[in-house]
């Protein structure tokens, strides 16, 4: 094929560990159970059908090490089969109420259809086992699969490298466990990037990194090929900068396609537009009203909620399709004048979280899907590509480091960092101390003292989840998301004092493990400070 240029789509799979088995029902792990409906498992069935259907497609994603965590927890597989059944009787119920309403029905009938679905992927393809029908694709060659940092935590703020190095540390061992090889690529969590980080990557031996566009462009020195190609930082791994034009087309609230008049409205759901006794059974415990999922609306335009008209899924499939072709038109137009600018075939780096696809753009993976069939079967312009595949094709790219950035709002770090939630990083940084202290002064452990090392860890690595910082900012759950980071501080204070008291409580530790699962491989020893203990040796 006779390519003028790559595309490679990377999409950013992540969620906060959120698990409570102290409550029946919990409505932020509605958020888990939201995104494996609307996203992850419709991004399994477009996949899984064009394997089938002999579409060649490549797709980026990364699955983070929490995100692995609660897919194959039992509780939440229990809990998630729980949350599917409901829904689904309560879409047999809106069949039948809708049948003489048909500005409502065919919207019904397309619920009732993927959820049924949903439930036959989930229990009778992948039994409940979404880890392997990911990293079934993997093998096959279409998904490449990256990591991420153990809890998304934000690594430009963490001023123990110790801490730093031991995300990363736990993130590649967590990927051998749950994909039975060592990661290649790692999405930076907010692809915050710090000058030295990529050393850390280095250590575990990924490859490549993405960053946001202005960490490359502002390097030293400037890249020959702009965003357009990889860089080698000075360790040797490779770093991808994101590309800005067609980051714009899918994500701006103004002109990206998204907030297209005729796609699906998010805003309101049936949780608010239905009697209450009717919906009662499909609430929480608390009885609290709140977005099941059913949404029969579309954006209509600048309007009240009150004031949007009813959804049409064909014409929403149809807009898909256009928009399908109109990303990939300006993505050949694209590398058509960039080939000619360059000299060199370049690679559009297309970056975007992926609940986006299907959870707050319904139509996401219907999009995803059109685009795939078309790049296979309409152009010869383009060609989809992973960065693993780039590099092993494209083994010589310039040399230079980049620059401290993230993608977040100003491209720097204060979405992480500002009034609303700087309070939480004397405490961030002194639980790392501490934790190394401890790794350092216990470098052989067993029993019971072993596992209170392994859980003051897990509880660490579960504060520094950047989510807690960016819902403090944004105002969303902040309530919660300060709550969950005293509570891991409070356990890992109090699993401190024990340890080195040497009065561990067991029924304590037994409760807190209960609690927290994440990480059952865990070794605390991760963060011992073995490079610098290599380091000296050697001089």
């Amino acid at each position: 094929m006779s390519e003028k240029g790559y595309l490679a789509l990377v999409l950013h799979a992540h969620l906060p560990f959120v698990r409570h088995p102290e409550y029946d029902d919990f409505l932020e792990e509605d958020w888990f159970f939201e995104a494996v409906t609307e996203t992850y498992l419709p991004l399994l069935d477009v996949m899984t059908r064009l394997v089938t259907e002999r579409v060649n497609f490549r797709l980026t994603m990364s699955l983070t090490p929490p995100l692995c965590a609660m897919m194959s927890d039992p509780l939440l597989q229990s809990r998630y089969r729980r949350y599917l059944y409901k829904l689904i009787e309560l879409a047999e119920k809106e069949v039948h109420r809708t049948k003489n309403s048909p500005e409502f029905h065919s919207s019904s009938e397309m619920y009732l259809r993927k959820l049924m679905r949903c439930r036959q992927m989930y229990d009778d393809w992948y039994r409940g086992n979404l880890l392997s029908a990911f990293r079934q694709l993997q093998d096959q060659g279409v998904l490449e699969i990256v990591t991420c940092a153990a809890t998304h935590g934000y690594l430009p703020l963490m001023i123990h490298r110790q801490a730093a190095r031991a995300q990363i540390r736990m993130a590649a061992d967590d990927y051998q466990r749950h994909f039975g090889r060592r990661p290649r690529g790692i999405w930076l969590p907010e692809c915050a990037y710090n000058p030295g980080d990529d050393v850390l990557m280095q250590e575990q031996g990924i490859q490549f990194f993405f960053m946001e566009a202005h960490g490359l462009l502002f390097g030293n020195p400037r890249p020959r090929y702009g965003v357009y190609a990889p860089v080698y930082c000075p360790s040797g791994v490779a770093a991808y900068g994101r590309d800005m034009e067609s980051a714009h087309q899918v994500w701006s609230g103004d002109t990206g396609y998204p907030g297209d008049w005729r796609y699906r409205e998010f805003y309101r759901d049936v949780g608010y537009d239905l009697d209450y006794e009717y919906i009662k059974p499909y609430l929480h415990s608390d009885g609290v009203r709140r977005n099941i999922g059913l949404k029969y609306y579309q954006i209509t335009g600048k309007v009240p909620l009150h004031a949007k008209h009813p959804y049409n899924p064909a014409q929403a499939l149809e807009i898909a399709a256009q928009h399908a072709g109109n990303f990939m038109f300006n993505r050949q137009k694209q590398v058509e004048h960039l080939s000619g600018l360059l000299q060199k075939k370049p690679l559009v780096v297309s970056m975007y979280d992926a609940e986006l696809f299907g959870h707050w753009w319904y139509e996401g993976p219907d999009f995803l899907e059109y685009l795939f069939r078309k790049i296979h079967f309409d152009q010869k312009d383009l060609r989809l590509i992973t960065p693993s595949e780039y590099l092993a094709e494209n083994p010589q790219n310039q040399v230079l480091q980049p620059e401290m950035s993230s993608w977040g709002d100003k491209g720097y770090h204060e979405v992480w960092m500002n009034g609303a939630n700087d309070w939480i990083y004397r405490h961030l940084h002194k639980a790392a101390e501490r934790m190394i202290e401890l790794a350092e002064k216990n470098p052989s452990s067993s029993g019971i003292l072993e596992r209170a090392l392994n859980q003051a860890a897990r509880e660490l690595y579960l504060a520094q989840s950047s989510d807690w910082a960016f819902l403090m900012t944004v105002g969303t759950a902040m309530s919660y998301a300060q709550k969950r980071t005293r509570d891991h501080l409070h356990r890992f204070l109090t699993l401190d004092e024990q340890i080195r008291r040497g009065q561990i409580d067991e029924a304590f530790l037994s409760e807190t493990e209960r609690r927290d699962t994440i990480f059952p491989q865990l070794d605390y020893r991760v963060f011992r400070n073995t490079q610098h203990r290599e380091t000296v040796s050697v001089l």
